[in-house]
């Protein structure tokens, strides 16, 4: 359902970067980045009157990512906090965080959240191509969209095979300095005769240690990762095309409970173990009414924690059950308007479940056992409109969602619904230049988490033996957060702009938004009487904290991304800054990040099967604070890379060096006094065969 392509013109599937210089000449220009995420149809991502970002299969393999994170480092608007364990890694889309982002693995919902664990259980090498839509979403992916959609799909048989290949195998192993990470990974893939039925089966392990600082310091961490996907797909009829794949990931892991910042406390051992499993259909007979995609998935994700000091072994278990399906009808409205029009219904049930070995029913505090049911409408109108004063894309779009939550095993419950209109346009008044601008309008239901929030929350020592609990409290009143976002934005696309199959390609924009009801944690400290007069009737505690809405808050930005590729050359940049000030108090909101330039150079030589280059990241310094003590230190990080991939005899090796922040850098990036990672030298070797 979900795909990634670019459309190349006049060319053959299996040309290489690394042939020959005039080859190499006629691809520039004549590749297109398609995005399906920002529409849920095959668009031009620069004709998309949105801010979307597309992450290649061939830039991923580049970056020698060993996270998710590694992966967006070019994307505008997205950062990752949680500091350098690759445990704790959650994404930020414009100052917007944790529920407020929707990451989708082929489609499929990924619900676990927590207070300290990541969201990404996922091995980037198992990635065909990842694609990032910044801003309100609700209207296709309802609830969470408030930041945007972080869209992930895994490796086909066909990103590994060209025209004429049946068959064949991919090896890798590689390692990286800062954190003594070796990795190691076997791929077999093909396709049948006839080209009905394809498949791909991978595996990759990684194993880690403690991370080199930027500081000089060490950070305690022990990975061993497993990984593994299962894939296949196979066209029944010329109209139904059926497809399934299973995704598996486990991470044993030594870090303390809070494995986020720079953080050392108490060490546990901490078992992730994810399952995605996924049944997909396409049927598109000969009908202009039909183009039926419909996906069905179950999404199982657990964290257990053994604390290596005591006996407490406490975990978070969260399964997923859902389905989407939509449907395209396009037509023609004479011979210079076109539209499509999609139409579809979602429906996902989250599940969770807390363990604590420790407690007398074995639940676990702070981790309710609670359901939450969503089911969504939607429809979305794309018209083309070619007319003498340019070509118009129009696209307005309506979700309607319907969320429940129950505690289970209590009569506590919910029962809400939210409208999400969208209306979005692109005007091309000439063919190298494009405007576009937007109004939506976008939801973040309150997760289960918030609504049923229990039993200890913190506990103050009042003596040697006394402690005074705050306890949680629910709040089935909690509404949704709401938002309502302006953006207008403009591009340029040259090609053939200095030399023959040369590309320069230039998106900007400017976005406001309006959020209210926010959910803030609200904490009353209310000590007993039984805290101070021994004897008195009750117990001793420290009053309660419960989930509110409270306040309003603005956030804006401005991002920019440009892009010039010639057979020589490769050059990119990318910029963004965000604020967020709460209406009433003029306090700052969100999870904000300091404004941001990042550059890309490569050069390619095609004349030795080679391209080499440099990546720089600059970030001012970050004052966006209430507190002087929280404000961090602009910072600079410069990586270079060497990619040989020899022709002739030696067809289908590929060696990659690379160093990463080469001037170690003591860059805090995510929160003051969190250090990132050192200089970290990596190295990779790769043998594909194919037959």
């Amino acid at each position: 359902m979900y795909q990634f392509v670019k459309v190349k013109a006049g060319l053959c599937a299996g040309v290489s970067m690394f042939a020959t210089l005039p080859a190499v000449a006629e691809t520039v220009a004549d590749i297109t980045e398609i995005s399906v995420s920002a529409t849920k149809n095959e668009v031009e991502a620069f004709s998309v009157p949105a801010s979307v970002s597309v992450v290649t299969r061939e830039e991923m393999d580049d970056l020698l990512a060993a996270s998710v994170s590694d992966l967006f480092v070019s994307v505008p608007g997205l950062s990752f906090d949680g500091g350098p364990r690759r445990t704790g890694e959650t994404p930020t889309i414009r100052g917007v965080a944790g529920e407020g982002v929707v990451v989708l693995f082929d489609g499929v919902r990924q619900s676990f959240l927590s207070g300290h664990d990541g969201r990404f259980f996922i091995e980037p090498d198992l990635l065909g191509a990842a694609e990032v839509v910044r801003g309100g979403g609700s209207s296709l992916y309802g609830s969470g969209a408030v930041g945007g959609v972080i869209s992930m799909r895994t490796l086909d048989a066909a990103d590994l095979l060209s025209d004429g290949e049946r068959a064949g195998y991919r090896l890798k192993a590689g390692f990286q300095v800062a954190s003594n990470e070796w990795m190691t990974g076997a791929t077999v893939f093909g396709q049948s005769a006839d080209g009905r039925l394809d498949g791909i089966a991978s595996l990759t392990f990684r194993q880690s240690g403690d991370i080199g600082l930027g500081d000089g310091t060490t950070l305690s961490a022990d990975d061993e990762i497993g990984s593994g996907l299962v894939k296949a797909s196979y066209q029944a009829t010329d109209a139904l095309r059926l497809s399934a794949s299973w995704m598996g990931y486990r991470n044993d892991a030594i870090e303390p409970n809070n494995g986020q910042g720079n953080n050392e406390g108490d060490l546990m051992a901490k078992r992730v173990v994810s399952d995605t499993f996924r049944l997909g259909t396409h049927f598109n007979p000969e009908s202009q009414l039909i183009d039926l995609q419909a996906v069905a998935y179950i999404n199982k994700a657990r964290v257990d924690e053994d604390d290596l000091d005591t006996d407490r072994i406490i975990g978070r278990d969260v399964e997923t059950k859902g389905f989407t399906l939509d449907n395209r009808s396009r037509f023609a409205l004479g011979r210079k308007a076109n539209v499509t029009f999609t139409y579809g219904a979602e429906y996902y049930r989250d599940e969770q479940v807390g363990s604590d070995n420790m407690t007398a029913d074995g639940t676990r505090g702070g981790v309710p056992d609670a359901v939450a049911n969503t089911t969504g409408l939607f429809s979305q109108v794309e018209l083309s409109l070619d007319t003498p004063v340019g070509a118009f894309y129009v696209v307005p779009g309506v979700r309607y969602d319907s969320f429940k939550n129950k505690a289970l095993g209590e009569t506590l419950e919910t029962d809400e619904s939210a409208t999400s209109p969208k209306f979005a346009a692109t005007w091309e008044p000439i063919e190298n230049l494009m405007l576009f601008a937007s109004y939506g309008e976008a939801f973040r239901a309150p997760s289960f988490n918030e609504i049923f929030a229990d039993d200890v929350h913190f506990t103050i020592p009042l003596g040697p033996t006394l402690q005074a609990p705050n306890f949680f409290i629910p709040n089935t009143d909690l509404r949704p957060e709401r938002s309502k976002t302006w953006e207008f934005g403009a591009g340029v696309d040259f090609a053939d702009l200095f030399t023959g199959g040369d590309r320069l390609t230039m998106k900007g924009s400017y976005f406001t938004s309006d959020v209210t009801d926010l959910i803030d944690l609200e904490v009353n400290f209310e000590f007993s009487m039984a805290c101070f007069v021994p004897g008195f009737p009750g117990t001793c505690n420290a009053g309660t904290s419960r989930n509110v809405n409270t306040g309003r808050a603005t956030m804006d930005g401005f991002e920019l991304e440009a892009v010039y590729s010639s057979p020589r050359v490769r050059l990119a940049a990318s910029y963004s800054s965000v604020n967020g000030r709460d209406k009433d108090t003029g306090d700052y909101v969100g999870i904000l990040s300091p404004n941001r330039l990042f550059t890309s150079a490569e050069l390619k030589l095609p004349e030795i099967d080679a391209k080499l280059g440099t990546r720089v990241t600059l970030a001012g310094r970050f004052d966006k604070v209430d507190d002087v003590a929280e404000e961090r230190p602009a910072y600079e990080t410069v990586d270079v890379f060497l990619v040989w991939q020899p022709q002739g005899g030696l067809d289908g090796l590929r060696i990659d060096l690379g160093v990463d922040n080469l001037f170690d850098t003591a860059a805090e990036r995510v929160f003051a006094g969190v250090v990132d990672a050192g200089r970290n030298a990596k190295v990779r070797v790769g043998w594909t065969g194919k037959f």
